[in-house]
């Protein structure tokens, strides 16, 4: 490290910002490679967004379904994206998720076993066979405490609690980052031959979600500045079940696993509602009556196989959040605004052993006790499918020394992420764009240069909200933003209401530019809020435009006014970029699938 009057300065090959899965599973890679590495997290190590992943990890290991290989994951990875997934990206995940998850139980991650000592697996939805390895309902805990130990054990440097507010570029190339320390103020730059980004997503730019406080598009924001295009930004997923009591936890997530383990959607009126909301197309995947659905409960819990389909609970999260708000508009939700989530009539330990979480979750936070009442659920904004735009193979942007991987990257999920995809998607994406970061620096003979002149620009963006004449509330700013994005870009969308919610978004932009704070930068979450709404504004922007274009429903997009499935918007992904200083969209083609892949979907396996 050197100093600086103003910032200190730290070197290294390769930079990963984010120290989630992805982050994390990046950095052991690359530091395996022989290169330096640093790790920044906006947060404390081991306060990642991926602890909050509980249900389990996808990957056809074949553990307790011994029919399931790569190909159906592929299958049903792609038919729940809609087919607008990057089919590259799909194949690498499914190949390559059993051996990521082996490696995981390798460096000594405890998954639940079965009785002859292998990997447990469960049911989720749009899964056709049991694929999710898990540790109860805590399995993305498990998964950060493995990686943590196996990359503090390899010694990487790690810098907590900072924040990076913008990618410096030695002409076309990236040369590191610049940020602050947000315990109090202090500048540091990071010179890097290769940046990887792993931020996650974009969550607190909507009023209810399960997302974290470092969820404000933090990556996405930072790769657009930088030149990087975002691929299908307005394919947010509403995971079907968040807390909805009390206020303080509304949003807090409940666990897909859950309905895996066997819990049943009700309304108001104690009707099972799931049955008459499965698409015509899938009915033959799911029970058509309480009996049948039942009967695949009771074999699930003991082991055993079945000929009856699964229950309609666990249809795709798109369509089972989509069904919940219908319930709720329509005069039939709970007392406080939900549907009810019931596991009670399940044998109270049996609950205890496999949603240990949910259990503490409902009975600390609500006093609930989910063993003998159900739980009030409803629609939290959880996920983006959308992201930096990477090549499949190497995690690599367009930016030459920019790669990205997890949430805040783009084209594996497609229109509408799979439970459990998303932590095996941290684990094998993590691991080829440590590799292709580290590939890329060891391929430059000497680190690019940082000018003074990017440095000054940045420090001078941060000390604009301290500025005499800025008098505006960040916080309300915020509130303003949540209100815009939850009220014209939520579940269901439609042309007018879309063009409105731009409109307000332009005029909050120009509000954003007089945010101010108090000088002082010890412990000022009103400072941090000033830079986190410009990044929250680029994503907001990029997912109101990416709808507005999208003239059609597909996945977890919802337009009223165009209901319908339409076969050429399914040949394009939605590709946005800066130019000046305006955003663009245009439609880009999906890459081709090779024809042995294309057989996979004309006949089942």
């Amino acid at each position: 490290m050197s100093e600086n009057q103003n910032y200190e300065t730290h070197e290294c090959d390769v930079l990963v910002i984010g120290a989630g899965g992805a982050g994390l599973r990046a950095a052991i890679e690359a530091s395996a490679q022989g290169v330096s590495v640093a790790l920044v997290c906006k947060s404390l190590l081991g306060k990642a967004h991926t602890v909050m992943a509980e249900g389990g990890i996808a990957a056809a290991l074949a553990n307790v379904d011994a029919e399931d290989n790569w190909k159906t994951h592929f299958r049903d990875t792609m038919l729940g994206g809609k087919m607008l997934n990057n089919w590259r990206m799909a194949q690498l995940h499914a190949q390559e998720a059993p051996l990521r998850v082996k490696e995981l139980e390798h460096w000594g991650a405890v998954f639940d076993r079965t009785k002859d000592g292998k990997i447990l697996q469960r049911a989720f939805g749009g899964h056709t066979y049991k694929r999710l390895c898990h540790v109860g309902d805590r399995t993305g805990l498990e998964m950060i405490r493995t990686l943590q130990d196996r990359g503090i054990h390899q010694g990487i440097d790690v810098y907590m609690e900072c924040t990076i507010t913008k990618l410096l570029k030695d002409g076309d190339r990236i040369s590191g980052a610049f940020g602050y320390y947000r315990e109090d103020g202090r500048y540091v730059l990071f010179q890097a031959k290769a940046v990887i980004l792993a931020t996650g997503g974009v969550g607190k730019s909507f009023s209810v979600t399960s997302n974290s406080w470092e969820y404000t598009g933090d990556g996405q924001a930072l790769a657009y500045e930088a030149g990087a295009d975002l691929i299908d930004m307005e394919f947010v997923q509403f995971h079907p079940t968040g807390m909805v009591w009390p206020p303080g936890v509304r949003g807090l997530l409940v666990t897909e696993g859950v309905r895996g383990e066997g819990g049943i959607l009700r309304n108001t009126n104690g009707e099972r509602f799931m049955f008459k909301y499965i698409p015509e197309a899938n009915k033959k995947d799911f029970a058509e009556t309480d009996e049948e659905a039942a009967r695949w409960v009771e074999a699930a819990v003991n082991g055993q196989k079945t000929d009856a389909r699964r229950p309609p609970e666990l249809s795709t999260r798109d369509n089972v959040a989509r069904s919940i708000y219908t319930e709720v508009k329509e005069g039939r939700g709970s007392e406080h605004g939900g549907v009810y989530l019931d596991i009670s009539y399940q044998d109270p330990e049996r609950v205890k052993k496999k949603l240990p979480s949910m259990y503490h979750q409902f009975k600390d936070l609500a006093d609930v006790d989910i063993t003998a009442q159900p739980m009030e659920v409803g629609p939290t904004m959880h996920y983006i499918m959308g992201g930096i735009r990477v090549d499949a193979d190497t995690q690599a942007s367009r930016v030459p020394g920019l790669f990205a991987a997890g949430e805040c990257s783009g084209g594996m999920h497609g229109a509408n992420r799979l439970g459990g995809n998303s932590l095996s998607d941290l684990l094998v994406f993590g691991q080829l764009a440590g590799a292709g970061a580290a590939n890329y620096a060891k391929s430059l003979s000497s680190t690019p240069s940082v000018s003074n002149e990017q440095i000054k620009s940045a420090i001078d963006d941060l000390e604009e909200p301290f500025k005499a004449d800025k008098n505006v509330n960040p916080f309300d700013l915020h509130k303003e933003l949540n209100q815009i994005m939850s009220t014209y870009v939520g579940i269901f969308r439609e042309e007018e209401d879309l063009r409105t919610g731009l409109e307000k978004l332009n005029q909050l932009k120009e509000k954003i530019k007089h945010a101010s704070s108090s000088p002082n930068k010890i412990y000022n979450p009103g400072w941090h809020l000033c830079r986190d709404l410009q990044h929250m504004m680029i994503s907001s922007e990029a997912i109101t435009r990416g709808a507005l274009n999208r003239k059609e429903s597909r996945g977890a997009h919802s337009r009223l006014d165009y209901p319908a499935t339409d076969p050429e918007y399914g040949k394009c992904n939605t590709s946005i970029f800066q130019q000046g200083d305006e955003m663009k969209v245009e439609m880009t083609p999906c890459p081709e699938m090779p024809c042995e892949l294309k057989e996979l979907f004309e006949k089942k396996h």
